[in-house]
């Protein structure tokens, strides 16, 4: 019998976070040898960047098998290329110290650490109706790599990258490198134009699109500073679930990995990094960044054009203008709000978008640029290697359909006729 370790429901604790340790853990020892608990990698759901969940290390006297998301609900959806398996990595390769150093996360859910007959992994899958089976034809290697890293947890993120792509594409050395490169980079780069330094749910209740204001609760923005205050001294007191090594590390500021710095402590907005960079300027830096990063994502793909067949060529540089479009609308969105709360300006003096408090609709902010809730959208679509033609697209119909690849496939005699055989 498999029991899922995710909860919702008042707690006196108001940090949803401490839910699942606050219930389980007592229970520890209590479950039938025939039960497992089945545990999300990190304490919330499925954010880009959590913590590994601490109940990890804290049930010796209980079945356990982590929980991870392959369908990306959290990651860009059938949109982004995000290949998630360093995320999981990240989690599987974490020390509990539940047992001393080595006590991985790895280690807890085959077994190993705790001495235990049954454990495992589980995963919300990302099959659908599409021809590809995962929309996103790069979501494949996410479905490919949860069942790598639950037959073999220590297998390198780089490694099961190369089985996916030689497996997809062939054994051309350069597409191999390309496309791995793009693999290992994307994850990093989606989290620079969403959600950086451990800061969580900024995204509307959608789960896609961006709305810091609506998830204020969760990670802690305000006028003067922003991150969640986790620590035992002055906050929540989640870190106190972890092992004592581990909770010390999380509970001071200085020791905090910055990679998680907003998610266990809340800083004002000009606390300097390691880098030397204030916070919000990090902020403002790392979405400009990520931005950036996506159009050397769709030049890189665009150097593969001849070395993979058409229509999977079209399919992924289709999705990645995609992606660029919406990430942009990300960087404006997150600038823009913590621009209107901090009012301090960017240090390179870029232009920063403000929501317009004249387009609320439904109680959700507008922001001056392009609005992919609109019932049109731009999409960008390649016809070879030096034209680019931008469509308007019914956001009901943003699969190309049929005619639409025939076209593309068979070619046009000039640009005049390639405008007017937009569907």
């Amino acid at each position: 019998m498999i029991w899922r370790c995710f909860v919702y429901g008042k707690q006196k604790n108001l940090d949803r976070a401490t839910r699942a340790y606050d219930i389980f853990a007592p229970l520890d020892g209590r479950f039938a040898r025939n039960v497992i608990v089945q545990i999300k990698n990190g304490p919330l759901d499925f954010q880009v960047r959590e913590p590994a969940s601490p109940l990890f290390g804290s049930m010796p006297r209980t079945n356990q098998m982590i929980e991870l998301q392959i369908t990306q609900e959290y990651t860009g959806q059938a949109t982004h290329l995000v290949f998630l398996v360093p995320q999981w990595k990240e989690v599987l390769d974490f020390d509990t110290h539940a047992r001393g150093p080595g006590s991985t996360v790895a280690r807890v859910v085959t077994g190993k650490s705790f001495n235990r007959s049954h454990a495992g992994f589980a995963g919300v899958m990302n099959i659908g109706s599409e021809q590809n089976w995962t929309g996103h034809l790069f979501a494949q290697a996410n479905t490919y790599g949860f069942g790598r890293l639950a037959w073999n947890p220590s297998l390198s993120s780089k490694q099961i990258a190369d089985e996916w792509v030689k497996m997809t594409f062939g054994a051309d050395p350069v597409v191999g490198r390309t496309v791995t490169a793009m693999m290992l980079r994307s994850w990093s780069i989606y989290e620079n134009y969403t959600a950086p330094l451990g800061s969580n749910y900024m995204n509307d209740r959608d789960h896609y699109n961006p709305n810091p204001a609506s998830r204020q609760n969760y990670h802690g923005a305000t006028a003067t500073g922003v991150g969640y205050d986790r620590t035992v001294a002055t906050g929540s007191g989640y870190t106190s679930e972890y092992q004592r090594p581990v909770m010390e590390m999380y509970e001071s500021v200085q020791t905090c990995p910055e990679e998680l710095l907003l998610w266990f402590h809340h800083v004002p907005y000009d606390y300097r990094l390691r880098s030397g960079k204030t916070v919000i300027q990090h902020v403002y830096d790392t979405h400009f960044d990520g931005v950036e990063q996506v159009k050397g994502l769709i030049e890189q793909w665009q150097t593969l054009n001849g070395r993979i067949d058409d229509e999977r060529w079209l399919h992924v540089l289709d999705r990645l203008h995609q992606q660029l479009a919406h990430a942009t609308l990300w960087r404006d969105s997150i600038n823009g709000y913590f621009f209107g709360l901090s009012g301090a300006a960017d240090a390179q003096g870029r232009p920063i978008k403000v929501p317009d408090p004249a387009g609320k609709r439904e109680g959700r902010s507008r922001i001056a640029t392009r609005d992919l809730r609109e019932d049109q959208e731009l999409l960008h679509v390649e016809l070879n290697q030096n034209f680019f033609v931008s469509a308007r697209v019914s956001q009901q119909r943003r699969r190309l359909n049929d005619a639409w690849f025939t076209a593309c496939r068979g070619g046009f005699a000039s640009a005049e006729h390639r405008l007017s055989a937009l569907p």
